[in-house]
């Protein structure tokens, strides 16, 4: 794992996760960086050899260390005495050396992660009562509204400008909304138009704003819920339960249903009530895959782009086909498009083999049958036919022969078409397996297992495995019960399935905006979702879970800064946002293999409210701004006019708009040889401000800023700057990432610059 920085050690760990963390300053972690290798007892011995020189001994050095970092990244946590600390910090190939911190457990430690906390006086959670006077709106599956995140304790009357209202339906009436849920519609015309008439009579959907898949419970609780103390997932992640903004209003917009899908004709009907209902924020976790529409035949588009004119911030999620290139959607420069982000509370889940070694995988394991030995296979060796080999090797549907897998723990390995462990664990259970090893990419993200215990490990420990049951006459594994721990992995990293950039549809435009936390999130969700096993809390993962952290945060800075524009907001957060970890590494992405993240897979990079609420300068626009990008775009006069603006519209010709438009961010997917760019700031920041400009150059160029220096006052409120890119290549180039910073002695207002060169057509046949 290239250029991150090991989390901080933790001393003890408590039944069902609770953490007693130590308080000595005797331990440190030393980071090497990159796995040199895959030799994973070589790099143990390494980290010996290296220490023995300090200590004098093997055997001391095997004494003082704790923990061997060694897959993802090589290092140790070992009791060292500050001046041995400072002795192995000066040898060659160490990185940092870094000494123990102090942490506790809370539940939603996402927004603890974030430092979104109420005792933080000048932080974005202390400034305005929690977000107060915000009401977010939530596109989803609905609501479970007896959830104790939706109570309304404390919560301020509706306001006189909601326009709202809570519409009855099957098991959902009137007074299931209150100060919390002020309203709560349901769409479903559209979906019945294209599959039939829904039918509710097996209990798993009601033509109501209930929630019967959980989605929607989970989303709209990140973003605004209520403080829930212990609260946890079947035990694991116990602690105390909020939102981002917890004192916001919250409407229920339910556009999607458990049986599968959103109709764009529903989807549209909800954004056009809730511009009129009054929302401040929109939270939209859906969207649609590559190929991308037109922005002008894209309904999320569309409604968004009038929630936008009216001052309606719309947050939406960037999908979830990661880790490759162009699959982000959601990509209208009006939205603010949310990459998944980890954080540092992890699943530990040990395996124990047949011969009493342990390995260490993640899992959420609390089921009756712990410690009990099961005969491990590979799913390759008891495939129902030769024909099925390669599909058993990944556990595929109906690839198992279910006489010899019955009773036994299946390991299986993550193929390119099978990403997950859904469909491996779907087909254990078939054939009655005991357990699933599910051997992957390195990822912080873990797939729930109700039935079964599914552990996640890399291949390494996969391969391992694979060992040890071709060395075993009787190959046997259990597992422990899974615990819960905190701040022992690095984070933020960008999530293996997060989507990625550039856009397809518009590449001049960054996409995503922004990264918030996204792996293994716990929230309320709806115990309809699965009767024989109901549960008033869940651990998701996904693009669908980071999206209304955004929201959330979003709605905090609507409550301080109800003037600000939905592009000001969207600005404040990519300018402060932060591209390093808690350790000040740089930040990674998740991948094949993990690689030093950049502005395609993090937009701005992760996302610092506390920041965000006084970003110096912002790059705002308006409705006109994104009406000359559409025509920039090759949009027709008409097209723009029907269905985006509802009012004549007239393109003007401005070959140079698409990247001239004032996004907080300045990418060139097509540099040849010249380019100026223009974009303007404005002052939110003390009234006399002197900003300097600082650039840090995509590789191959050259840039010049004209101004490099701005002056602001109480006249001088906004002002325009040029930048000039020159190709120093005379090669087709690929992308190149740097950034460009206006800063003095309070603020550091960074936007990323992307810049491709590419040689046109006299350059390449010179």
């Amino acid at each position: 794992m290239a250029s991150a920085i090991v989390s901080v050690l933790v001393f003890a760990v408590l039944l069902y996760g609770c953490l007693l963390v130590s308080a000595t300053t005797n331990v440190y972690i030393v980071y090497l960086g990159e796995t040199p290798h895959d030799e994973i007892e070589l790099i143990q011995d390494s980290h010996h050899e290296l220490l023995s020189k300090i200590l004098g001994s093997k055997e001391a050095a095997e004494e003082s260390i704790l923990y061997n970092y060694k897959h993802g990244f090589s290092g140790f946590a070992a009791v060292l005495t500050e001046s041995h600390a400072k002795l192995i910090a000066d040898l060659p190939g160490v990185v940092r050396v870094l000494p123990n911190r102090i942490f506790s457990l809370q539940t939603t430690r996402s927004w603890d992660f974030l430092q979104v906390k109420p005792h933080f006086l000048d932080g974005i959670l202390g400034k305005r009562h929690w977000g107060v006077g915000s009401i977010i709106g939530v596109l989803d599956t609905g609501v479970w509204p007896e959830s104790l995140s939706f109570n309304d304790e404390g919560i301020g009357e509706i306001p006189r400008r909601w326009k709202g209202k809570c519409e009855k339906g099957e098991q959902f009436n009137t007074s299931n909304c209150n100060r919390k849920i002020i309203g709560a519609r349901w769409y479903v015309k559209g979906y019945e138009a294209e599959f039939g008439k829904l039918d509710t009579s097996d209990g798993f959907e009601y033509l109501s704003p209930r929630d019967a898949a959980g989605h929607g419970t989970h989303t709209a609780s990140t973003a605004a819920g209520a403080l829930i103390g212990n609260a946890s997932f079947m035990g694991l992640a116990q602690g105390l339960a909020r939102g981002g903004a917890p004192s916001a209003w919250i409407a229920i917009y339910k556009v999607c249903w458990a049986t599968g899908g959103c109709s764009s004709a529903d989807l549209l009907a909800a954004f056009d009530d809730a511009i009129f209902d009054g929302v401040d924020v929109l939270s939209a976790s859906l969207g649609s895959s590559p190929p991308l529409p037109a922005y002008v035949e894209d309904p999320l588009a569309i409604g968004s782009f009038h929630a936008v004119a009216k001052g309606i911030s719309v947050v939406c999620s960037a999908g979830n086909s990661g880790p490759y290139r162009q699959t982000v959607i959601n990509t209208a420069p009006w939205i603010v498009t949310v990459a998944a982000s980890t954080i540092d509370r992890a699943f530990p889940t040990v395996i124990t083999l047949g011969n009493n070694q342990t390995l260490q995988g993640q899992a959420f394991y609390t089921g009756k049958h712990v410690n009990q030995f099961y005969p491990i296979v590979y799913g390759q060796d008891i495939a129902a036919s030769e024909e099925d080999e390669d599909a058993a090797s990944n556990c595929d549907s109906g690839s198992l022969n279910a006489a010899l897998a019955r009773g036994k723990v299946i390991i299986c390995f993550q193929s390119p078409s099978q990403k997950t462990a859904a469909t491996a664990i779907r087909t254990v259970l078939r054939v009655q397996g005991a357990g699933l090893i599910f051997a992957q990419f390195p990822s912080k993200d873990v797939t729930i297992s109700s039935y079964i215990p599914c552990v996640h490990v890399d291949f390494t420990i996969g391969t391992y495995l694979l060992s040890y049951m071709d060395a075993s006459s009787n190959p046997m594994v259990k597992f422990s019960l899974t615990k819960t721990t905190i701040g022992q992995q690095i984070s933020p990293e960008v999530a293996f399935f997060s989507a990625r950039g550039p856009s397809s549809l518009s590449p001049s435009v960054l996409k995503p905006d922004i990264a918030a936390p996204g792996v293994n999130i716990l929230a309320s969700w709806s115990p309809a979702s699965s009767v024989s096993d109901p549960v008033n809390f869940k651990i998701e993962s996904g693009t669908s879970m980071a999206c209304p952290h955004i929201s959330g945060i979003v709605a905090l800075l609507k409550a301080i800064h109800p003037t600000w524009s939905p592009a000001a907001i969207k600005s404040a957060l990519i300018t402060t946002a932060s591209l390093v970890d808690v350790y000040g590494q740089t930040i990674v992405a998740e991948g094949a293999p993990h690689k030093v993240a950049d502005p395609f897979d993090y937009g701005g990079g992760q996302v610092n409210p506390n920041k965000a609420l006084n970003p110096g300068l912002i790059y705002d626009m308006g409705t006109s701004d994104y009406i000359q990008f559409l025509c920039s775009m090759g949009y027709n006069d008409t097209a723009i006019s029907r269905l985006m603006t509802n009012t004549s519209t007239s393109c003007g010709k401005s070959n140079n708009f698409l990247i001239s438009l004032n996004l907080p961010s300045i990418t060139i997917p097509d540099l040849k040889g010249k380019l100026t760019v223009s974009r303007t700031v404005t002052n939110v920041g003390p009234v006399n401000s002197v900003y300097t400009a600082r650039v840090q150059a995509p590789a191959g160029t050259y840039v010049r800023v004209k101004p490099s220096v701005l002056h602001f006052n109480s006249r001088v409120k906004e002002m325009k700057f040029k930048v000039t890119f020159s190709s120093k290549l005379r090669i087709q180039g690929r992308y190149s990432f740097g950034y460009l910073f206006w800063e003095n002695a309070s603020h550091v207002v960074r936007i990323p610059l992307i810049v491709r060169i590419v040689m046109d057509e006299f350059c390449a046949e010179t």
